[in-house]
């Protein structure tokens, strides 16, 4: 629909292209792809109807005045588009080719004396070398700022629905209370809760839920829709280079800041975590976007923002180092030195920031910050296996349904996003009121697992012995339901993260562990596996059982392994627990891999369909000539005129063009961008007059300027400053009299080619390492066509190539049982098979082992008499005796009746053939399967 003189087109899909529904990869205006697909949805294009008619258009520049950098100004990353590293880089260098002319045009005067121009220029040296740990320095600044307030935000709004402070309304009831113990709080004159009555109490605390549910919600989705869920997938997409404007925005950070207490305060199964670091990572895009030596470079922007990402892990979790890890090995693809370390400066500005100021007043950068000065012992592994286990688990479980809530959501609940945050949260308060552990703060609730029992640990009454199996009951129960809500409510549309409800749920699965243990000793004191324990000190802590059901929960869901363990060892300070947290992440990262769990940052990130390339490598087995597209729309390197090209940039809407050889040949000579042809045709219009018949030269002749006048990569020329200087440069005579565009200097001579044989691997592994957005595909120096990012996705989505298939596409446990029979090896040769008294003597000892099982764990045969341990030998022997004949007798009339019937062997010979493949008629008469 033409209005205004603009082109808007309804949203649509794109025939071609169902697995990006949502995405407009195919057309963006800066990024110089040349996607053949039509435009799938985008509502406005900026692009004017073009026409053959000899009259003067209206400018596509937003400005009237143009100066050097007016083209870099007109190449504005648009939403939902992937940056082109290569030219990014590209554009870096032109300038820091500029700056050092600028630089090195001042010098000292003729005896070597030193002028002002000098010192000035100097000064702007030193700035400038400096200007970027200013920054790094001012975003870890205001990193810990916005997180000490959101954490004592949170902290009052948490305490206020259950009452408030008579000597301040502002404070909660940790300051209201600080002159008493943790456990005494109760007994706390200033604090006065809000009514008497039980039935009260919970109607308010339902009511406070709903209604900061509430305001969220309709913050989010008035204000700033981008600041809904996590974050941390769309961040790993931006940091590999996919924009997506107004995601790192002002209004993204306010609302975000604004409705991450009252979310988290609501009582929804959700964290702050990660939100914490999608705000982090809008304040490090803010402060850096300030600067223009950041403004104007994506990948130095790139480096701020994985630093800004790598602090907001470190205040979240009070761990600098096992933020910087973070950014490792879950943030960014490529991660060079230089950006180490300004992710660890930032980092620690950010951390020392919190600790100033100091929110929780007891020192702690985290509420849930403990130490543990007690060992651990080598039987204790098999218990931290099983810790591992649930990990593993327990990541499958919420990735996988979790998934499916999410598409339930996006087809039923869409529409609906205020009133299902209302409703998650109204159930959330009513089920969890009764539960000591749903009803308090999850990060309070992990500060009161994580304890020990000595030095004012018994909170709740977790270290009372005589209460141990009730509260072992409320842990699993706990458990259940924070899984249940955390599916549910993961994905909703408010602030939402799935750190520390996962770590909640592992901290009461894994104290419940712990509290189980502890009884078994406590019962059995002098069983075999509890020999290592010293009579005169605690055995058994059920503390650090929690700590380490936290830390698997975490890493089975994020698939993340050295960046916990960094973290882990951070909360605690203790050395010798960084082996059993090695241990147990071990176990869940291999339960994950056996299950085929990704971590869920990448499933929605699959799952929203943006253009990512994993960071494992897979073996397709195919070239690139089977992915390329091969129907591509070109320009001519000379001979064509500017109505030919306004025709094919109205007919099209292809980003950038390959460039042939006249002949027909199609010989490769360059790419150049859409924008580029744009840029120049309208510089060409307001400088001088041009007749749709002008002639284009995309090709530079033997008697054009030395090409050192201009900057690589079809960046403007250095050497154009106004109007004259490009209308003298750019346009030229012909030999004819008429007049000749010259487009060679916007031209990129040199674009990344690969040869159709090559694997599609090593081609994702160049989009991977050096970041193009789009590869040419030449054959001994002819065009064959091109591959980017989004043809590589879809190849994989509508293909499926082979590949080990995951545990769902298996069938889960179902499945695996039925592969495992179906693919079973053939009965062996009778010669073959095992003689029945060896069968036999290996059924008897394993009965034998299973039964004697229960004795090894039982304090029986250890505190008995020796009268008392010769009769249960005897026992003990009578009864392998009684299984021994048992097993005999069973065996025997198996054999009699074997031999009775002769023809049922065959048949279920026959019958096993056929299932391998053979038919029946193929069989003997005699050897067919009798029906059943």
């Amino acid at each position: 629909m033409w209005m205004d003189g603009w082109i808007y087109i309804p949203l649509a899909t794109c025939c071609s292209c169902p697995y990006f529904i949502s995405l407009n990869l195919s057309s963006y205006f800066y990024l110089r792809s040349v996607c053949q697909c039509q435009i799938i949805i985008y509502p406005r294009l900026p692009l004017p109807l073009m026409t053959h008619e000899h009259s003067r258009r209206p400018s596509l520049l937003a400005n009237d005045a143009l100066d050097d950098d007016e083209l870099e100004q007109i190449r504005r990353y648009e939403d939902f588009r992937t940056i082109d590293w290569i030219q990014d880089s590209i554009l870096e260098r032109n300038r820091r080719i500029r700056s050092t002319r600028r630089f090195n045009a001042s010098h000292r005067g003729p005896h070597g004396e030193v002028t002002v121009s000098w010192l000035w220029t100097q000064f702007r040296k030193a700035v400038d070398g400096g200007q970027t740990w200013f920054v790094v320095s001012l975003v870890g600044v205001c990193i810990g700022l916005n997180a000490a307030i959101i954490s004592i935000i949170t902290e009052w709004l948490s305490d206020i629905k259950m009452g408030y402070c008579y000597d301040g309304w502002w404070l909660n009831q940790q300051f209201c209370c600080w002159e008493i113990d943790w456990e005494g709080t109760d007994g706390c004159k200033s604090w006065h809760p809000w009514s008497t009555v039980g039935v009260a109490r919970w109607f308010i605390y339902v009511l406070f839920a709903a209604m900061f549910s509430f305001v969220a919600a309709h913050l989010v989705r008035s204000l700033a829709k981008y600041a809904a869920g996590s974050g941390i997938s769309e961040i790993k997409c931006i940091l590999a280079g996919f924009v997506m404007q107004g995601f790192l925005g002002f209004a993204t950070f306010a609302i975000k800041s604004i409705t991450l207490p009252l979310v988290i305060a609501s009582g929804l199964s959700v964290g702050k975590e990660g939100p914490s670091v999608h705000v982090a990572c809008c304040i490090g895009s803010l402060v850096a976007g300030m600067f223009g030596k950041f403004n104007r470079s994506q990948g130095k922007m790139r480096e701020i923002v994985t630093a800004a990402s790598a602090a907001g892990v470190a205040v979240a979790f009070g761990a600098p180092i096992g933020g910087v890890l973070f950014s490792i090995e879950e943030m960014s693809h490529t991660f060079s030195i230089k950006t180490m370390w300004r992710s660890f400066f930032c980092a620690l500005m950010a951390t020392v920031t919190l600790s100033a100021m100091n929110p929780f007043r007891t020192g702690k950068l985290v509420l849930f910050q403990v130490t543990y000065d007690r060992d651990w012992h080598f039987f204790e592994i098999i218990f931290f296996i099983i810790l591992g286990i649930f990990g593993g688990l327990y990541g499958a479980f919420v990735v996988k349904f979790n998934l499916q809530v999410a598409a339930f959501r996006r087809k039923f609940l869409a529409k609906h996003a205020v009133a299902e945050a209302v409703v998650l949260a109204t159930l959330t308060a009513m089920i969890g009121y009764s539960n000591q552990f749903l009803r308090i703060d999850m990060t309070e609730s992990m500060s009161i697992l994580f304890r020990e029992c000595d030095n004012g640990g018994d909170v709740n009454n977790v270290c009372q012995s005589s209460l141990q199996w009730r509260i072992s009951n409320s842990l699993l129960l706990a458990t259940v339901i924070r899984i249940g809500l955390v599916v549910v409510s993961y994905g909703c549309k408010v602030p939402a993260g799935i750190f520390v409800p996962s770590m909640a749920i592992g901290a009461t699965f894994g104290r419940m562990i712990g509290i189980m243990v502890k009884a078994m000793y406590t019962a059995y004191p002098s069983s075999g596996i509890f020999a290592f324990c010293a009579p005169d000190a605690p055995c058994i802590t059920p503390g650090t059982y929690a700590f380490l059901g936290a830390a698997a929960a975490l890493s089975g869901v994020m698939q993340i392994t050295v960046t916990v363990v960094v973290i882990m060892f951070e909360l605690t300070g203790a050395l010798t627990y960084i082996l059993p947290t090695m241990i147990v992440l071990l176990v869940t990262k291999a339960v994950g891999d056996f299950l085929g769990t990704n971590g869920i940052a990448d499933e929605m990130i699959r799952f929203n369909g943006y253009p990512f390339l994993e960071k494992e490598d897979h073996a397709f087995n195919v070239s690139v000539s089977a992915v390329m597209r091969k129907d591509l729309s070109t320009l001519k390197e000379s001979g064509m005129r500017v109505k030919d090209i306004e025709a094919t940039l109205a007919a099209t809407d292809f980003k950038g063009f390959p460039l042939v050889s006249e002949d027909g040949t199609r010989v490769l000579g360059g790419y150049i961008g859409r924008t580029e042809l744009m840029y120049v045709l309208e510089r060409s219009r307001k400088t001088q007059d041009i007749r749709p018949d002008t002639l284009c030269l995309f090709k530079a002749d033997d008697g054009d300027a030395d090409l050192e006048n201009f900057d690589l990569g079809g960046a403007l020329a250095v050497g154009i400053d106004n109007e004259e200087d490009f209308a003298e440069t750019i346009l030229e005579n012909t030999a004819s009299g008429g007049r000749q565009i010259k487009f060679w200097p916007w031209v990129n001579q040199s674009p990344l080619t690969v040869s159709p044989q090559l694997p599609l691997e090593i081609v994702m592994q160049l989009f991977k390492r050096m970041g193009p957005r789009v590869i040419l595909v030449e054959d001994h120096g002819i065009l064959a066509g091109l591959i980017t990012v989004k043809d590589v996705l879809r190849w994989i989505a509508v293909e499926k190539p082979e590949r080990e298939p995951s545990w769902d596409e298996r069938g889960g446990l179902d499945g695996m049982l039925e592969e495992v029979w179906t693919n079973s090896p053939p009965p062996p040769h009778p010669s073959l098979r095992l003689p029945l008294p060896v069968c036999f003597f290996i059924a008897c000892c394993f009965n034998s082992f299973v039964s004697y099982l229960p004795s090894y764990f039982s304090v029986a045969p250890m505190g008995l008499t020796a009268q008392e341990r010769e009769n249960y030998s005897r026992q003990l022997a009578e009864y392998t005796r009684q299984q021994f004949a048992a097993a005999r007798r069973t065996l025997d009339n198996h054999k009699a009746a074997a031999a009775k019937l002769p023809a049922l062997h065959a048949a279920r010979d026959g019958s096993l053939s056929t299932r391998r493949g053979q038919h029946p008629q193929q069989l003997p008469a005699q050897q067919k399967p009798v029906p059943t």
